[in-house]
């Protein structure tokens, strides 16, 4: 069976870092497509980022570029969110997920694996 598992969400001052992890038991996913995304309340579930572990290529939402960093670790088959110069709009449950492709996606529906979610507080 698999599973995603994210850690390292928490309350954080704007300005602040935080770094977001998610680790995948069950099968490996070290050839293939992570992606981060992110749900405020009374809002749609929206990509952050998203890195093809085969090719190294990454992708970002425009809200985020700059600001985030997203990365894999094969032999961990874990992926992480580096976020700095955190903003309070990014305050959100923050999902990882994958997807048994080569290719990158911002759609939320061509991932077939998700994690639980992890809140993250942006506030004084």
């Amino acid at each position: 069976q698999v599973q995603l598992v994210e850690s390292g969400g928490g309350l954080v001052q704007p300005g602040g870092a935080l770094r977001l992890s998610c680790a995948a038991s069950g099968r490996s996913f070290s050839s293939y497509v992570w992606g981060w995304f992110r749900q405020a309340p009374g809002k749609e579930r929206e990509f952050v980022a998203a890195i093809s572990r085969l090719s190294g290529s990454t992708h970002y939402a425009e809200s985020v570029k700059g600001r985030f960093t997203i990365s894999g670790d094969n032999a961990k088959n874990t992926v992480y969110l580096q976020m700095d110069t955190l903003k309070p709009e990014d305050t959100a449950t923050y999902y990882c997920a994958a997807r048994l492709t080569y290719f990158l996606s911002t759609a939320a529906d061509d991932y077939a694996y998700w994690g639980q979610g992890a809140q993250v507080t942006v506030s004084s």
